[in-house]
């Protein structure tokens, strides 16, 4: 039964993309499109640009190179998880820098005033979206762990830096299991190579679980014409009802008076 879902949830998440649009050209390879301010323009529907299977083979690492980096515990923790055990199969959000087979869609401020927010709508899992503070803020000191973090991002030149803590330490990295802490920090820095070509190099600094920073590299591709689609994830989920994160069964509640 285990098998059969995880073959079932790989179906669902790779027939919507195709779906979209099965015969997507490659994307264009023009110039770097820009704001009325002269800014990057990174408004549009994009995929990648972050792991899904393997953060070592997808971020362009060599096997082994964040392997040896695990701390004993995180090691032996992922040593024990496998692909029907994650919680993004379960209808929870993916964390960073992870992306899916679904698109995401930029969404800048065309105003002339300097923005005080950037966003990232994701189409999979219940539309989750990230919120980037641009207005030069800190990060506050008493965070609560969240999914997605606390960002604030800003321009260098023509790259986009987001600088993300307050992690809770639910997710995974990808579907190996690569796991982190509630002190993970990451950096990513977006730079549009062209018209088509989004980059994502990320550093990755955790010293709950890993013995030193390191950095991965992504490339995302620009999908003119698509749009996000409706998706649906939520309907009768049972996670944390007869299991809790982990795959662990939940605590019997015969005598709760739950029905």
């Amino acid at each position: 039964m285990r098998k059969l879902f995880v073959v079932s949830v790989l179906l669902a998440t790779a027939l919507p993309v195709l779906a979209q649009n099965p015969r997507r050209a490659a994307p264009p390879t023009g110039p770097v499109p820009r704001l009325p301010n002269g800014q990057v323009d990174l408004n549009g529907v994009w995929v990648g640009g972050g792991p899904i299977n393997d953060l070592e083979r997808d971020g362009g690492l060599k096997p082994g190179d964040i392997d040896n980096l695990l701390l004993p515990w995180a090691k032996e923790l992922m040593s024990k998880r496998d692909v029907t055990l994650e919680p993004h199969n379960q209808c929870l959000p993916m964390g960073v820098p992870r992306t899916t087979p679904f698109p995401y869609r930029f969404v800048q401020n065309y105003t002339d005033k300097t923005p005080t927010h950037l966003f990232i709508l994701h189409e999979g899992n219940i539309h989750t979206y990230r919120q980037i503070f641009m207005d030069g803020r800190k990060h506050p000191d008493d965070l609560d762990s969240t999914w997605l973090g606390h960002s604030i991002g800003r321009w260098e030149g023509d790259t986009l830096v987001i600088d993300t803590v307050g992690y809770n330490d639910r997710w995974w990295f990808d579907r190996r299991g690569h796991p982190h802490t509630e002190q993970l920090h990451t950096i990513e820095r977006w730079t549009r190579k062209d018209m088509g070509h989004l980059e994502n190099i990320v550093t990755i600094d955790d010293p709950g679980a890993y013995t030193r920073p390191f950095t991965v590299r992504f490339m995302a591709t620009w999908t003119p014409g698509d749009e996000l689609l409706e998706y649906i994830c939520t309907e009768n989920n049972q996670y944390g009802v007869q299991t809790l994160p982990g795959g662990l069964p939940a605590a019997d509640t015969t005598n709760s008076g739950r029905r």
